[in-house]
């Protein structure tokens, strides 16, 4: 696993009446601090890669169709220094994955039908300086390939 990068599983609990799922508590052990929930859509075979956040901590969520879940890190001070790591989530697979700053991310939808990705930051947006830092979704530097892997 990435340095920093810490998961929970998704308890589902269902009923005669559909489905309830926490998502995050400020008692579990991947919380730390509330800055704002966003979502964000997905359609079909769409990628959005990458980016970093030198102080934003990302809680990231699938609660419809499936995504995968893109980690490279970076960091030159860290034991995990080049690493890949991917993670399938949604409603097959209900996770959060918590990515610590200076980790680029991304994902893409690989269901059939739009996703839904909820993401609860530690920061505020600042629409004046944001703290995201770009890359290209197929820069060489991490050279990842998002293409469907056949085993």
């Amino acid at each position: 696993m990435i340095e920093g990068v810490e998961t929970k599983i998704h308890r589902v609990i269902p009923d005669e009446r559909g489905r309830l799922m926490e998502i995050i508590r400020n008692d579990d052990e991947v919380f730390e601090k509330f800055g704002q929930v966003y979502m964000t859509t997905n359609y079909p075979g769409v990628v959005k890669a990458w980016h970093y956040h030198l102080e934003q901590i990302d809680h990231v969520t699938c609660v419809q169709g499936m995504i995968k879940l893109v980690l490279f890190d970076p960091r030159e001070d860290s034991p995990t220094k080049g690493e890949i790591q991917e993670f399938f989530i949604g409603d097959k697979n209900p996770m959060l994955v918590k990515i610590p700053p200076m980790v680029y991310h991304g994902w893409k939808c690989i269901s059939e039908t739009e996703s839904l990705v909820i993401n609860m930051t530690s920061e505020v947006y600042n629409y004046k300086n944001p703290d995201e830092f770009r890359k290209d979704w197929d820069d060489p530097e991490i050279g990842y390939n998002w293409d469907v892997k056949f085993f």
